[in-house]
């Protein structure tokens, strides 16, 4: 390598800030530290005889960088080497100590799935959003999502991983897992995360996504039941269950009907984010693991990192940090969100309005036509 020039050095002292760079310094503000290792720090080994192990504080921030950035293990381990912003970030210096290697990561990753830490940090970062008020417990949107798996034969065993299935959507068949969600109605912010074979319907899981506060309940067709239908129009059945109304084929839907769809619609696309985030941000596209376990450990760290993403904004101005607006904000007060909910969907009666009953004719119209 040559020397550095003059040149070369002043760049070293004043680089530009990279869209990277301006991710992780965000990131380091949002991410609840202390609260997460006092989480870890019962489970992690304790100094003693032998060699000193690594920091928890770095070992977790290798591990979310290892989400964010979709590193495999041996991947991360030569990317801290190879990347002195990811060495900064994680408070690594080479010079002193040495760098966790491939097999540290995985032990690390392992304690996590062991002790079942990945749940135990999604509630955490959830507790920390519903005291900023960002997240509320009133409204819950279910949904899920397929997650590629590698239909390959060529390993040790001769066949794809046994956990994984195959299913149909539309015309194109799928190998691999599904993740199922519930997420708040207020920004989408996930609050339970379940992993299943892809063959598995989503009406089975509903019951697991569910809080036990909500008031009413959003999906799509995929998880009617008869018991949610009739609980759409008695209060007193459970929570209010919101459906979109489905065409017939041989049918139009009434214009009544189809603006109900367009404003339920309209909510129902927060549920949507987290997905985007996983997949497109993070780079989440296929599993990396064998096994239901280990992969539903993986999805439900990363959808708790979506959220604190969704949000950073909010979350930086809290603490006083100068960003441009995101959107609008979260609601003053509960009774704020729910009428301004209820306004999205249309809803201008109490829970028995009957333009949420397709058994019911249209003699409800909705409050603006607009």
């Amino acid at each position: 390598m040559k020397q550095l020039g003059l040149d070369d050095s002043g760049f070293m002292k004043q680089p530009k800030k990279t869209r990277k760079a301006q991710f992780l310094s965000e990131m380091d503000r949002v991410v609840p530290w202390s609260r997460l290792i006092a989480l870890i720090e019962p489970h992690y080994p304790k100094p003693g005889k032998g060699r000193r192990p690594i920091a928890l504080d770095t070992m977790l921030r290798v591990h979310f960088m290892q989400q964010w950035f979709a590193y495999s293990d041996p991947a991360m381990e030569e990317a801290l080497h190879d990347i002195p912003l990811l060495r900064r970030f994680a408070g690594l210096d080479a010079a002193v100590e040495g760098m966790p290697d491939e097999t540290t990561i995985l032990k690390f990753r392992h304690l996590l799935e062991r002790h079942g830490l990945a749940t135990a940090m999604l509630d955490e970062i959830n507790a920390l959003l519903g005291e900023r008020g960002l997240i509320l417990r009133h409204g819950t949107m279910v949904d899920a999502t397929l997650v590629a798996a590698p239909t390959s034969t060529k390993n040790s065993k001769g066949k794809r991983d046994p956990e994984m299935s195959s299913t149909k959507k539309g015309n194109q068949w799928y190998f691999g897992m599904k993740a199922h969600i519930g997420a708040d109605t207020a920004h989408g912010l996930v609050h339970t995360v379940v992993g299943t074979a892809a063959k598995v319907p989503d009406v089975k899981v509903t019951d697991e996504l569910l809080h036990g506060d909500e008031d009413e309940v959003h999906g799509d067709k995929g998880y009617t039941t008869k018991a949610r239908n009739l609980s759409a129009s008695d209060p007193k059945r459970g929570p209010l269950w919101c459906f979109p109304y489905k065409r017939r084929p041989s049918e139009e839907l009434p214009e009544w009907k189809r603006e109900i769809n367009h404003r339920l619609s309209q909510l129902r696309a927060r549920v949507e984010h987290p997905f985007r985030v996983i997949k497109r941000q993070f780079g989440f596209t296929k599993v990396r693991y064998r096994g239901l376990a280990k992969n539903t450990a993986q999805l439900t760290t990363l959808f708790a990192l979506s959220n604190l993403y969704l949000v950073r904004r909010q979350l930086l101005q809290v603490v006083g940090e100068m960003c441009p607006a995101a959107g609008r904000g979260p609601p003053d007060d509960l009774r704020t969100h729910r009428a301004r909910r209820k306004a999205d969907c249309g809803e201008v009666q109490d829970r028995k309005s009957p333009r949420l009953n397709p058994s019911h004719e249209p003699t409800t119209r909705l409050a603006s036509s607009d």
